[in-house]
């Protein structure tokens, strides 16, 4: 059986479906190619569980600390069975919502494992799809573009096998049904920290071994030193500059041993379980990519600026083109592949997608660092500001951290924002639309800001470029 339509999108998720929504309201016809549920990694095995069960961590150690805001509560268990039952009910209502929006858009979702093919009967050019349905029938979609979004996968080390019992990645991290007593975390990196973050406030003992000088090796250093600072004085153990020998392995019944070498010593370690955090890998192998012209590089499919692949007709976005491996990123490059197919005006700048690390405190960031800076050659200023001048954070409670402004010394121009503190994940889209604006630092700090609120850390740290901050 061939299925026809103007567009057909090879992974259903957060990327793919957005993009078959965009396509939807602008006319075209559309057909989704999803193996397993819609939603993809983020909604399933990512974002949207994780933060659920970080969410669950950062109360319970809230109740535990209770006393400092004058309510006493005894007797405090974490009910894990239903911590896990709260995060997939979020799930399913979610999964249920991306079911309905392909529903209200009309748009059809064909259900099994998609294989690009080369020109045939179907069509001259490559790009339609065989797919192998669920009862093991066949059906082609043939299409007038094609965009691939197939996603990405976990990371495993070379002897270091995720085993989904001694040895964790992500996907298995999240279906634990219960508490390890120690995990070490392989990789400093977003994922790691964040479930170093959640772990430890879980009650479960941590390790992480980082390979780069630096815990969250792509942002900021002060950033990092202070998110290394106050997970150190809430007990978790970080290494980094470490390098695992990964031949020291020696698993046992109930926990493993491995050594490493730090700071030209060895040090042997010993956990109830390992998490492998150290990147994520695109789906490429199996989609067909030899019957095409498409270029893969490092493991990722090549793309210009419009997300067009070396076949002018074929598209890709997400994590299945490395760069920014985010879920609103692989949005947005859906949205900017099918306004080109439309012929609609496209605007992606990946400086200013905004990245998120969901610890506590919190991570988020937008733009560059004050050292990309210097490396482009730019004369920057900076401007700072901290959580403990501002009165919202200290009613809530949580004052660690700061805001960290990059500016162009020379035109005024917003190169960067990073923040580390309560809610910095929400409090970065200001900083994001400010760049998107091309808004200066001087009309950021001119914003009235509500008083008492987090937000009037951005005014202030915007301020402080000049050395104009009100608050210090």
């Amino acid at each position: 059986m061939t299925i026809n339509c103007d567009i057909a999108i090879l992974g259903g998720g957060t990327g793919g479906y957005v993009a078959a929504i965009r396509a939807a309201q602008l006319g075209k016809d559309v057909v989704i190619i999803e193996q397993d549920k819609l939603g993809g990694t983020c909604l399933h095995r990512g974002c949207i569980p994780s933060k659920s069960l970080l969410r669950s961590a950062e109360v319970y150690a809230l109740m535990q600390d209770s006393e400092q805001y004058g309510v006493a509560a005894e007797q405090v268990s974490l009910q894990f069975d239903r911590v896990q039952s709260r995060k997939q009910g979020i799930v399913d209502q979610l999964h249920k919502g991306v079911q309905y929006l392909m529903r209200k858009n009309k748009i059809r979702v064909v259900q099994g494992q998609g294989r690009v093919i080369g020109p045939s009967i179907f069509s001259p050019q490559s790009g339609a799809v065989a797919v192998e349905l669920e009862d093991g029938e066949m059906e082609t979609v043939v299409s007038k573009n094609l965009i691939i979004a197939t996603g990405s996968r976990p990371r495993s080390l070379p002897g270091l096998e995720a085993d989904g019992q001694l040895i964790l990645n992500s996907d298995h991290a999240l279906q634990m049904d219960q508490l390890p007593a120690s995990m070490l975390i392989v990789g400093g990196g977003v994922i790691g920290m964040e479930w170093a973050s959640m772990l430890n406030d879980f009650g479960v003992q941590v390790t992480v071994v980082e390979a780069a000088p630096q815990i969250l090796p792509l942002e900021d250093e002060e950033v990092s030193r202070e998110l290394r600072k106050l997970m150190e004085k809430r007990g978790i153990t970080i290494y980094t500059g470490a390098a695992l020998q990964l031949d020291s392995y020696q698993p046992g019944e109930q926990e493993f041993t491995i050594q490493m070498v730090h700071q030209e010593k060895t040090v042997a370690i010993t956990a109830s379980r390992m998490l492998l955090s150290v990147g994520r890998q695109a789906n490429v192998e199996t989609i067909g990519l030899a019957n095409t012209d498409i270029r893969v590089e490092s493991g990722f499919i090549k793309v210009n600026e419009n997300m067009q692949t070396s076949e002018s007709h074929i598209y890709a976005i997400g994590d299945v083109i490395g760069g920014l491996q985010l879920a609103h990123a692989a949005s947005h490059e859906g949205i900017t592949a099918v306004n080109h197919i439309c012929g609609q005006e496209t605007h992606y700048d990946p400086d200013q997608v905004s990245r998120c690390v969901y610890t506590r405190p919190e991570v988020a960031s937008v733009g560059i660092t004050e050292k990309e800076a210097a490396a482009r050659g730019v004369d920057v200023k900076v401007g700072k500001f901290p959580f403990q001048a501002i009165g919202k954070a200290l009613v809530y409670g949580e004052s660690d951290g700061f805001v960290k402004v990059v500016a162009d010394r020379n035109t005024n121009d917003l190169l960067g924002v990073q923040i580390i503190g309560p809610q910095a994940t929400d409090l970065i889209s200001e900083a994001a639309l400010a760049q998107f604006l091309n808004a200066t630092p001087w009309e950021i700090g001119q914003t009235v800001h509500a008083h008492p609120t987090l937000a009037e850390i951005m005014g202030e740290a915007m301020l402080a470029v000049d050395g104009k901050a009100i608050g210090m």
